[in-house]
Parts: structure tokens; sequence; C-alpha cells
């Protein structure tokens, strides 16, 4: 018996260490707002493509996740000799959707309460923005910095990207990626701020994708 368990506790713990790994992957490092460059004259603009941009997210529990997806009401990649050299992104906390639950009921509750002061505070912080202050060009990757701006603080972070120039257009595509949601003071249900929260408690992670499709200007 004793034996049976160890090799139960031991699968399990395999188990949870290649999940942690994967998280950390990607997993970013909110570090000081960084000065953004001035874009060139001569850089070449794109501008998105509302209808065909997004974000998408992705919200953890210990048993349980959910996921939906955020529009983007406007932004543009800027490229100098082929390269890209900046762009801004503004997303619309207000357009926040669920995908996976299917109770309406439900689904209305958990959104609602993402845009309340728990979580998002969207009456006072409507937008959130991405400003790119960085890239560095890796094989066939490119790895993004920028000031991410949630409920009005503003912090440098990092993931990867794969980025296609098809003619006038743009498709930028980062892998996903993980924010720790307490850099930007939502602490709601936290096991960092609170003690005893058993299934109360939600990741401080938050995973994202962000898909840009732009337009040459």
């Amino acid at each position: 018996m004793k034996n049976r368990l160890f090799k139960i506790t031991t699968i399990l713990f395999i188990g949870l260490s290649i999940v942690a790994c994967k998280k950390a992957k990607n997993e970013t490092e909110a570090k000081d707002a960084e000065e953004v460059s001035q874009i060139q004259s001569e850089a070449i603009r794109y501008i998105a493509d509302i209808d065909s941009s997004a974000v998408a997210w992705k919200g953890f529990k210990p048993t349980e996740s959910h996921n939906g997806t955020i529009k983007i009401s406007e932004g543009y990649l800027a490229f100098d000799n082929d390269k890209l050299s900046g762009g801004n992104f503004i997303i619309d906390m207000k357009t926040i959707k669920n995908l996976d639950i299917k109770d309406a009921e439900y689904n209305t509750k958990l959104i609602n309460h993402l845009k309340n002061a728990d979580f998002f505070d969207v009456e006072n912080h409507a937008f959130t923005v991405f400003t790119i202050t960085g890239v560095d060009e890796e094989v066939g990757m490119s790895m993004i910095k920028g000031n991410l701006t949630i409920k009005g603080i503003k912090k440098n972070i990092q993931f990867p990207a794969a980025i296609t120039v098809n003619g006038g257009e743009v498709t930028f595509k980062s892998e996903p990626f993980t924010i720790d949601r307490t850099e930007w003071d939502i602490k709601y249900n936290s096991g960092k701020f609170f003690d005893n929260l058993k299934d109360k408690l939600i990741n401080d992670e938050i995973e994202f994708v962000i898909k840009i499709t732009a337009k040459k200007a």
C-alpha cells in the first residue's frame, strides 16, 4: 500500500513539474516601464484591422479555467528597413467576453465580475494599452518588449511573437504568455494576499495571446 501511494505521489509530482515547466516557458517578469523610442518619420506604418485583431485570455483556478477574448479598438505596427521597430495597441476592456461558459446567467455573472473593481475596474479603466519598446530578433521568432498598462499601472514585459509580412499586410501573433496579475493590483482571491482560500483560490497567472492583422497605411 505504501509503495503504491509512493508511486501515485511520484506520478503526480512529475505531472505537476511538467505543467509548471510549460507555464514557465513564456512567463513574463514585470519590470519598470521603459522609455518608448520615437518612431522614425520614414518608418512604414501598418494600421490594425480591428475586425480581425483581438487578445485571447485564459484565467486559472487549481481545478478549472476560463477563457475568452477582448477586442482591440485601434493600433499600429511600425517597420524600419523591413524590421518591426515599434507599435501601440489599445485594448477595449468593455468588450471582454467569455467563450467556455454556456449558461448565459453564469457567463454574464463572470464577465460582470471581471469588469468590476475586484479585477479590471473597467468603469475607471476602460482601456488596456501595450506599447512596444524593443524587438530582439531570434531564429524564426521575435522577442517583443513593451509597456503594458492595466488599471493605470505601467510595467514592462516581454514575450515571443511570430511576425509575417505579406505584401501590404502584416500578421502579428504572440506565443501564449502569462503575466502575474498582482503586479497590476489585481489581488482578488490571490494566495499571496489571502489565507485559507481553499476552493476560492484564483491563480495569479493570466495567459494572453495577442493576434493582430494590420494593413499598410
